[in-house]
């Protein structure tokens, strides 16, 4: 009787129409597709046109131009003292009073970044758009991811320009034809170069997010980059000489120390990581990026490392850049979603 009735009780079930899948879900997600690439075409047109923007690669534009003139007038000078990779001169000739363009990209870069970033969101709050913004058929979570990739593509396009126009500049003025792990090289600079402003865009939309004025992030931004690009490392030697003094006869046992200690408090400013970077990519005779003994050097074979070699030789370096971006993004995404909207 048990077995007659689960057969009816499974016909029945069998009978019964099917449920049809539910096609609201699948409408919100293509609504919010088209929704986050118009957002994203928007932004993107915003960002490339805005007087902010231009101002910015106009001042890139004459540092890179001052910094060019500075290397094809030095580059015979430094090509004699070399033998090869003579392209990537391009980029780290400087003469006694300019810097070289990877030095100024360094040190000028964030302010890409921080520019671009911190009214991305203060700016809507201000001037009542966001609201709008929110009341579309789209996620929330879209404002902020489209907002980003934007300022992060006006970004990648603005530091490939510049090393395109050096490198086509270069190839005119001096004749000098990049071999094929040179464009790696050169290649692979330009999108750290962007990593790097990146992470500086990211730190900086997080501060737009939490604070309530434009005013207030542009300033904690320019603070904090002045105190991690200035004055870290005196920070960081006085921290080190005072915990580890090598004056006199504590020089042979805290030499090694002290520099260990100056090393990884320089390691927490970006510059210093880029710069570290940078010079491993752009000069393949740099063999280390720390302090080598004399033990270290018995039975090293003299010569330039390859381009593979360099990158794992960085690899942590850019592994951390890329992690502080990330992270200061997800920051800000955690706050913007947290926060309430309204008039």
């Amino acid at each position: 009787m048990n077995a007659l009735i689960k057969n009816k009780t499974a016909e029945q079930k069998e009978k019964q129409p099917k449920e049809k899948p539910s096609t609201d879900s699948l409408e919100a997600r293509q609504a919010n597709r088209h929704g986050f690439a118009v957002l994203y075409r928007k932004e993107l047109c915003d960002c490339l046109t805005s007087w902010r923007m231009l101002i910015l690669f106009f001042l890139l534009l004459f540092v890179m131009v001052v910094s060019l003139n500075a290397a094809i007038q030095n580059m015979a000078d430094a090509i004699s003292k070399s033998n090869g990779f003579n392209f990537l001169k391009l980029f780290t000739t400087g003469s006694d009073s300019i810097y070289s363009f990877a030095t100024f990209m360094a040190f000028l870069g964030p302010l890409v970044g921080i520019g671009l970033g911190f009214d991305s969101v203060s700016n809507e709050k201000s001037q009542g758009t966001l609201i709008s913004l929110a009341s579309q058929p789209i996620y929330r979570d879209t404002i902020i991811n489209a907002k980003f990739l934007a300022q992060a593509t006006c970004v990648v396009m603005t530091v490939f320009a510049m090393g395109g126009i050096v490198c086509g500049v270069g190839l005119i003025r001096t004749g000098l034809v990049p071999e094929g792990e040179e464009v790696a090289r050169i290649l692979m600079y330009l999108l750290i170069t962007a990593i790097y402003i990146c992470m500086w865009l990211a730190f900086s939309t997080f501060l737009s997010v939490v604070n309530t004025h434009a005013a207030t992030s542009a300033i904690i931004a320019l603070a904090i980059w002045l105190c991690l690009t200035l004055f870290m490392n005196l920070i960081a030697t006085n921290v080190a000489n005072a915990l580890y003094p090598t004056d006199g006869m504590n020089a042979y046992f805290n030499t090694m120390k002290n520099y260990n200690l100056q090393l990884g408090l320089n390691r927490v400013s970006p510059y210093y990581l880029y710069s570290e970077v940078i010079s491993t990519i752009l000069n393949p005779n740099v063999r280390s990026v720390g302090i080598t003994t004399m033990d270290q050097y018995v039975g090293a074979i003299a010569g330039y490392l390859s381009f593979g070699q360099s990158m794992l030789l960085v690899w942590p370096q850019v592994v951390v850049m890329v992690a502080v971006m990330c992270g200061c993004f997800a920051a800000a995404y955690i706050a913007f979603m947290s926060r309430e909207i309204r008039a």
